[in-house]
């Protein structure tokens, strides 16, 4: 096959599994193994429990890894989304509106998922990890329709040239001579104190602010160049070699994210440069993976549990803030937290968490609800 030729688009099943692994996390997953680690005390079981948590400020822990995933995940299903639309006879003005309704959309389901629906607009926090998808996705999508595959590599890369430019040569007016890439010193922040309506998630500084979003359209970005390539025609009979060429990807943007974390923290809340490589080379890892296994040799049967939670990922993550899960889960579960040990709390309360949300996703599967944005 000719290798400008694009062969016909097929759902990824690898996504969907992917995107349910990663959601899996804050859907009761880490409260599974901080109860394991709690109840055997294991080396093991106890360094899963820490790269569970959120660092500080700069660093990383897997924890870190599930919000980047999720958007480059967004990247990729884009070029196949797009590809579907075009084969249905769409035209650009009708793609634009989808662009900008799907952005603004998930802009105003990160207000609501934040704060209700309240009317002290002064005192809502505006900053959203969905708004943050809904932006950086959009902005990425809107590149990647304007412009040639080398013109969105300028894009990419000169987004997090300047973003590391701009954060170490300007620093915050009122940072008092703060280290430029301390939460006090950073012009990101400082941008957003004067800017952002309403209150920033941590008084001083929001990391779903406005400029941090800047970085984050790369990560979309790294995502679309890698859903590009998997409808490209290169390697199109040996699949097996394009996940290797993801795979090869991966490990060089470790790299790079490791050398550049010496001159520019790898930091999830300022959404670094250094942390994009870092977490989009992570993101190349774990998608190669899966696309090996699930769609190159076809073993997908194990991966149902992940790809019923990713066939509704907006779903759940709503769900999680609306419906009291927890009540439901001392309902079903609560008998086994009475006649366990206490240590035994933290493990019953995340298995049931994960039960009762993914009997919820099924019921919604097996009805074909999807919540498609």
């Amino acid at each position: 096959m000719d290798n400008n030729t694009k062969p016909p688009v097929t759902r990824l099943h690898s996504l969907d599994a992917l995107r349910g692994f990663d959601m899996f996390w804050i859907m009761g997953g880490e409260s599974i193994f901080i109860g394991l680690a709690t109840l055997t005390g294991w080396p093991l079981f106890k360094w899963c429990a820490e790269q569970l948590e959120h660092v500080q400020w700069h660093g990383f822990h897997f924890y870190d890894m599930i919000f980047p995933l999720f958007l480059f995940i967004a990247g990729i299903s884009f070029p196949f989304s797009l590809a579907k639309r075009k084969a249905a006879g769409e035209d650009r003005s009708k793609i634009y509106k989808h662009v900008f309704f799907r952005g603004l959309i998930l802009v105003l389901l990160g207000i609501i998922y934040n704060n209700g629906i309240r009317f002290n607009f002064g005192e809502l926090r505006y900053g959203s990890v969905l708004g943050r998808i809904g932006l950086a996705w959009m902005f990425a999508a809107l590149i990647y329709l304007n412009a040639k595959l080398s013109w969105r590599i300028v894009w990419f890369w000169t987004l997090l040239i300047g973003y590391w430019l701009i954060m170490a040569l300007i620093p915050a007016p009122d940072g008092n001579g703060a280290d430029v890439f301390s939460r006090e010193g950073n012009i990101a922040s400082y941008i957003d104190r004067i800017l952002m309506p309403g209150k920033l998630y941590l008084g001083n500084h929001d990391p779903e602010g406005l400029m941090s979003t800047i970085p984050a359209i790369s990560t979309a970005l790294l995502g679309m160049f890698t859903g590009d390539f998997l409808i490209s025609g290169l390697f199109s009979e040996k699949q097996i070699k394009k996940a290797g060429v993801i795979f090869i990807a991966g490990v060089l943007f470790i790299l790079l994210g490791r050398l550049w974390n010496l001159a520019f923290p790898i930091n999830k809340n300022l959404w670094t440069s250094s942390f994009v490589c870092f977490a989009g080379g992570l993101s190349l890892l774990f998608f190669s993976i899966f696309y090996l296994i699930i769609d190159v040799w076809g073993f997908r049967k194990w991966a149902f549990f992940f790809a019923v939670i990713g066939m509704n990922p907006i779903t759940i993550y709503l769900a999680n803030r609306i419906i009291n899960f927890r009540s439901a889960t001392r309902f079903f579960f609560g008998g086994f937290t009475e006649i366990l040990p206490e240590t035994w709390g933290t493990l019953i309360s995340g298995i049931g968490i994960t039960a009762v949300g993914w009997i919820f996703l099924y019921i919604l599967y097996k009805k074909k609800i999807f919540l498609r944005i």
